[in-house]
């Protein structure tokens, strides 16, 4: 399996040039071929393969396109493919042209000519085709074979992720052949199945005053001026501070479950349909469009989709496993009975069963309905979801199978 372990880069005044220049290249080949694409694309079978020709036919005549690796240039007409591909596939969004100082990148596909070594305790270093040897902030032993690099400007600092190639575990470690459920929420974090509530840190909440002011000094620069830059790098360092933290928190309580768990049941949620905006249209307005609005903030805050992908490859690095359930009536099925209604749900914190009088901390009970499915859709191997729906007051026999 693939993995890739992100290092912050600290080169020099030199490099950082260099790296400029590189990113400057893919992105000016990548807007290009995406121009071309759009102009000729219709009239003339354009593709990915025939613009790789025409890029060595360009490397021969522009002189400042043969400074980087063309492995480089020929990875932003990948980029540009599986862009297109992921379209037509309703799997993302049509193309945009890239722009300067907006996640700017460039990647390396040959493994074999990156080098990785450590310095010392603290620090580390990679070797770069064409950049040279450049020095980390920080260092970890790289658990697989190098396949590749991206490197990649976040605000005033550049990072390298190192794509890895690791063997899967064969076997699960004893020591954590367990299985648990996580109910995932804005109220609590994560509920799990065992009775833990992991607490809910509003990172953006923390900026948001900040980020107001330095939002509202923007409007007031003129675009293009130097203060204009230095706001819009302040605003920058903001979010990344409110990322990084988002980051921290879910990469120490992944790896806190992934270490003593190997069977993990998590629910299915559609987080891109759960934060649609309300606002409607001009002839069918919405309704409650700021209160929607401010808890699709709070959503995405906690990083949910994060979480998911962060449990998913730890668990696959030890042997584990994770199995995405039906979110459906988990939150009003009980965990004692398997009555489903919705008057069980006395609050947001208390679950009180209509027919058998189970009281339990609804997050709770709403992670051990999940467990239960998970076990079900383990037992039958099956990549469909366990859950149907019910009818109020219906036992759930297949859930609780």
């Amino acid at each position: 399996m693939n993995r890739a372990v992100v290092f912050r880069l600290e080169p020099t005044a030199a490099q950082r040039g260099v790296l400029e220049r590189y990113a400057g290249a893919a992105r000016y080949v990548y807007n290009c071929a995406l121009e071309q694409q759009q102009t000729w694309g219709r009239r003339h079978p354009i593709t990915r393969f025939s613009q790789d020709r025409e890029l060595t036919a360009c490397r021969r005549e522009i002189e400042w396109l043969r400074e980087p690796p063309r492995e480089i240039l020929a990875s932003a007409l990948a980029d540009l493919s599986a862009a297109y591909e992921a379209f037509f596939k309703r799997r993302g969004a049509y193309p945009n042209f890239r722009r300067k100082g907006h996640d700017d990148r460039f990647r390396y596909t040959h493994g074999e000519d990156i080098r990785f070594e450590r310095l010392n305790r603290n620090r580390g270093r990679v070797r770069l085709p064409k950049v040279g040897w450049l020095k980390l902030r920080g260092y970890r032993e790289l658990p697989g074979d190098i396949r590749g690099a991206t490197v990649r400007q976040r605000g005033q600092h550049w990072y390298v992720s190192i794509l890895l190639r690791q063997e899967r575990p064969a076997t699960l470690d004893a020591a954590c052949d367990r299985s648990i459920g996580i109910d995932r929420g804005v109220a609590v974090f994560a509920a799990t199945s065992d009775g833990v509530l992991h607490g809910a840190p509003s990172h953006f909440a923390k900026i948001q005053k900040r980020l107001g002011n330095a939002q509202r000094q923007l409007a007031r620069r003129k675009r293009g001026s130097a203060n204009y830059k230095k706001t819009r790098a302040r605003i920058a360092r903001l979010h990344m501070r409110a990322a990084d933290a988002r980051k921290d928190y879910l990469h120490k309580l992944s790896t806190d479950i992934a270490k003593s768990h190997g069977f993990v049941a998590l629910e299915d949620l559609k987080i891109g349909n759960m934060t649609r905006s309300a606002a409607g249209t001009v002839e069918a307005p919405g309704k409650n469009v700021r209160q929607k609005a401010g808890l699709n903030r709070s959503i995405l805050d906690k990083g949910w989709g994060m979480f998911a992908t962060f449990l998913r490859y730890k668990l696959e690095e030890r042997g584990g496993e994770l199995i995405m359930v039906e979110p459906a009536y988990t939150s009003q099925t009980c965990a004692a009975c398997g009555v489903i209604s919705r008057e069980s749900r006395k609050s947001q914190s208390v679950f009180e069963c209509v027919a058998c009088g189970h009281a339990d901390n609804a997050d709770i009970n709403a992670a051990r309905n999940i467990i239960r499915a998970g076990h079900a859709r383990r037992a039958c191997g099956s990549s469909q979801t366990t859950g149907r729906k019910q009818e109020p007051h219906q036992e759930a026999t297949d859930v609780a199978a």
